[in-house]
């Protein structure tokens, strides 16, 4: 098609034939239409509804299926090439909670003008840990001067083996950060450091309350403050998953994009046997029930639910535990469509992101999954992945 004629009709591609998961809630669309220009849907729906113009390139994708692409509320992405992989799963963004290098913070500026080939980022900069409260303010701005997208807290001792920081100094931190418009992302593991980081104003709870059962005071907060919760089902399952070699390790989606050296690093049979006596990890691992059945009751009690992992460090592996997240989510007692949701439009509105992201509506994003079948009928289906688009371009 000559460049001119293709500048006149305005729509680069359309994409045909699919059954269309929109992400925003309604029925399956079968063969559907999606038209993409510059990167963002300009129309989706129906064949009989959407008019390709002539000479517009066409994409079938008959048989298929096309979602929007996972959101993960909770990663960590130290490289560019951390992103790629993300994508690679069909992780198409990633809200990266803390400790981004410089390339990341580059390649957040560079997708604010152009799709890029990778998943998109948005960044926390350094965890703070300040000393005080006037050096909660310094941290603060010196962060917000890296123009972040959100700040992040730890509030935890790790079982007992670390400092916590302290009530005056997480408060210093929020007051701080909404003083220049920025929000709160809070690490917390204590059902009682929920309830007081609530009360202080944090604006997004990255980690499920594992200690306890959540009580009527904590689910009427979080209720009322509409804060949202990540419940990162997978990074406890990381903790203890490699006392033995894991059934995951001969999936070949797994296969196909995981980190060899952490493959190999995570069955050396003296990390095997340290993970099969740490305290720490068989603590975690008898907590998840915990944590699986408080998401349960925060989702029935209508608490936004923001699907995150924080996947990112050694044996965590980037856009692979977000599959399957998904699934312990279900396991859990949402619906495939509940999940779902907590991976779209839900985490894209928990993160501030939805005019732009989470669902393939006419103005945002193309950024979508192709699937052999639907994970509405079965969860375990996001992993019958036939391809990934970002921007409406082809990344896998």
């Amino acid at each position: 098609m000559p460049s001119a004629t293709r500048a006149q009709a305005g729509i680069t591609r359309a994409f045909t034939g699919m059954t269309l998961l929109d992400g925003t809630g309604a029925a399956p669309v079968p063969n559907a239409t999606l038209l993409v220009r510059d990167g963002k849907v300009v129309a989706a729906g129906p064949a009989a509804r959407v008019s390709i113009p002539a000479g517009v390139e066409r994409v079938s994708l008959a048989g298929k299926v096309v979602m929007p692409g996972l959101i993960n509320a909770h990663g960590h992405a130290s490289s560019v090439e951390n992103l790629a992989t993300y994508a690679a799963y069909g992780v198409t963004t990633v809200y990266s909670l803390g400790d981004e290098t410089p390339a990341v913070f580059a390649a957040r500026a560079a997708q604010r003008t152009a799709p890029p080939r990778h998943a998109r980022v948005y960044v926390a900069g350094p965890v703070l840990n300040p000393a005080d409260a006037a050096d909660a303010a310094v941290q603060v701005a010196r962060v917000a001067a890296q123009g972040v997208d959100i700040v992040k807290i730890r509030v935890d001792d790790n079982l007992g083996t670390a400092r916590k920081m302290s009530p005056d100094v997480y408060r210093a931190v929020i007051a701080a950060a909404h003083a220049r418009g920025l929000r709160v992302a809070a690490h917390l593991y204590y059902l009682e450091d929920g309830k007081a980081l609530l009360a202080a104003g944090a604006d997004y709870l990255a980690h499920s309350v594992r200690d306890l059962p959540v009580d009527d005071a904590f689910v009427r907060a979080l209720v009322a403050s509409r804060v949202c919760y990540s419940p990162t089902l997978m990074r406890e399952v990381s903790t203890y998953v490699y006392e033995t070699t894991p059934p995951f390790f001969a999936d070949s989606l797994f296969l196909a994009h995981a980190n060899r050296e952490w493959m190999a690093t995570v069955q050396q049979p003296a990390r095997m046997e340290a993970t099969r006596t740490s305290a720490s990890a068989q603590r975690y691992k008898a907590q998840l029930p915990v944590a699986m059945r408080n998401l349960a009751t925060l989702h029935r009690a209508g608490v936004p639910i923001a699907m995150g992992t924080d996947t990112g460090p050694l044996g965590r592996f980037q856009g692979y535990f977000e599959l399957m997240e998904l699934e312990m989510m279900v396991d859990a007692g949402l619906t495939p469509a509940q999940a779902l949701h907590s991976a779209t439009l839900g985490a894209a509105r928990c993160l501030q992101l939805d005019r732009e992201l989470g669902s393939l509506e006419a103005g945002k994003w193309a950024d979508f999954v192709v699937l052999d079948a639907s994970p509405l009928e079965r969860i375990a289906n996001v992993r019958r992945q036939a391809g990934v688009y970002v921007g409406g371009e082809r990344v896998r």
